[in-house]
C-alpha cells in the first residue's frame, strides 16, 4: 500500500496544483473519483492491464468510458499516467488528491468505527477532540464492527487512535508475549 502511495504522490501533486491555478478543484475531486470508479471495475481492470495495447490505446480508452472529450485536461492527465503505464494508479491519485485538497481546505475526513452506534453527544465529544488535537475541522463518518468488543478506532489520515478493546487486549498479549 505504501509503495502505490508513494508511486502515486507525484500524480496527486501535479493533478492538485493545476487544479488550484484554475480554481477547479471541486471538479477535479469529481473528475477524479469517477475515474478511480471505472478503473476498479474489474472488467476494465482487466482491459487495462492487457500487454497487447499501447499506453495511448489504453488512454484512448479509458478517456471514451468516462464519456469526457479527448482535449480535456482530465484526458491529457490520463494520457500522461498512461503513457507510464501507471492506470492502475488512479484511484491512490484520487485518494491523496482528497487529501491535499482537505488540507488546503483545512478539514479532515474521520473514520471513527466503534462496537455500537454512538449517539450524537459522543460523535460531538470526538468531533471536539479532534479539532482540538489536529487543528482542523473534521467531518465524521461513523460506522459499526462488533469485532472490536468495545470502544473505538478513530483514524484521520495517518493518525490511528485505537480505544478498543479488541486492540488492548492485542498490546496486552504482546507484552505478556515479549
Amino acid at each position: 500500500m505504501a509503495e502505490l502511495i508513494t508511486l502515486a504522490r507525484p500524480y496527486a501533486k501535479a493533478a492538485f496544483e493545476y487544479a488550484r491555478e484554475k480554481a477547479a478543484l471541486d471538479q477535479w475531486s469529481t473528475d477524479l473519483a469517477t475515474a478511480a470508479a471505472v478503473v476498479q471495475d474489474p472488467k476494465v481492470t482487466l482491459l487495462l492491464s492487457g500487454p497487447s495495447q499501447t499506453p495511448a490505446q489504453l488512454a484512448q480508452a479509458l478517456v471514451a468510458l468516462l464519456g469526457v472529450d479527448a482535449d480535456t485536461d482530465l484526458a491529457h492527465f490520463i494520457g500522461v499516467v498512461a503513457s507510464n503505464r501507471r492506470l492502475g494508479l488512479i484511484p491512490a491519485i484520487h485518494k491523496l488528491y482528497d487529501a491535499f485538497k482537505a488540507n488546503l481546505e483545512a478539514s479532515v475526513d474521520v473514520d471513527v468505527t466503534s462496537a455500537y452506534e454512538l449517539n450524537e453527544q459522543q460523535v460531538s465529544d470526538i468531533e471536539k477532540a479532534l479539532k482540538t488535537l489536529l487543528n482542523k475541522d473534521i467531518n465524521v463518518h461513523t460506522k459499526i464492527d462488533d469485532y472490536l468488543i468495545g470502544g473505538v478506532v478513530i483514524r484521520a489520515g495517518d493518525l490511528v487512535i485505537d480505544g478498543s478493546v479488541r486492540g488492548r487486549l492485542q498490546k496486552l498479549a504482546e507484552a505478556m508475549n515479549s
